[in-house]
């Protein structure tokens, strides 16, 4: 438990983690895990808008993942909002998806049809396994502040299953790149305070065959 070296009470640290950039895997909707792909210039656009709205409030430090779409996004948040270069948190990358990374979702289901094994691919619960201590760790480096973390959808997607009971993301709701989501570190757990969903149409949960 981090605690308040004045009076000894748990301290709360903010933690907000934002979703990269968009690439050119994302434009043409191709699972990238842990293959790099840098940022395209919409996603070096969209960082520049988070770091734009997110100068309305406080930040002390920020930390990325290490895969090159993550950094550059937060290097462009640092530099909109005044603050050093970011510190990387490996455990942050992207969740590892094995044999499907760089098909399509169509082209997932023809390979590996629901039920059927990707090799490779990591579970949910191993991205908590790796991701939850680092957060801890970034807590207690940083008690009492605000910390904004660029991440991947995959690991964010994971972190809200998990603090929500499995309630969200629904199925309507996607986590857009460029997106922020506020979460607490108190008394050795994460806590979601803000989840930044943007809803589908109907058209893209059912898509219409043209």
């Amino acid at each position: 438990m981090t605690t308040d070296s004045k009076d000894g009470f748990p301290t709360m640290t903010r933690i907000s983690i934002v979703r990269h950039g968009q690439t050119e895997w994302n434009l043409h909707r191709r699972i990238q895990g842990s293959t790099d792909i840098p940022l395209n210039s919409v996603g070096r656009a969209q960082a520049a808008e988070a770091g734009v709205r997110l100068r309305e409030r406080r930040w002390d430090v920020v930390v990325a993942s290490p895969l090159m779409r993550a950094h550059e996004t937060a290097r462009i948040i640092a530099g909109e909002l005044d603050l050093p270069s970011p510190e990387i948190v490996s455990e942050l990358t992207e969740r590892h998806h094995g044999e499907i990374e760089g098909l399509t979702f169509a082209e997932r289901q023809a390979r590996f049809p629901d039920g059927v094994p990707v090799p490779g691919l990591e579970s949910r619960q191993d991205v908590l396994d790796r991701v939850l201590p680092s957060l801890a760790r970034v807590a207690a480096a940083h008690p009492g502040k605000s910390v904004l973390a660029v991440s991947h959808g995959g690991i964010i997607g994971t972190l809200i299953r998990h603090t929500s009971g499995g309630q969200r993301p629904r199925h309507d709701e996607l986590i857009a790149n460029g997106s922020v989501h506020d979460f607490i570190w108190q008394d050795g757990e994460l806590v979601l305070e803000h989840f930044d969903a943007t809803v589908r149409s109907l058209d893209e949960i059912f898509p219409v065959i043209r």
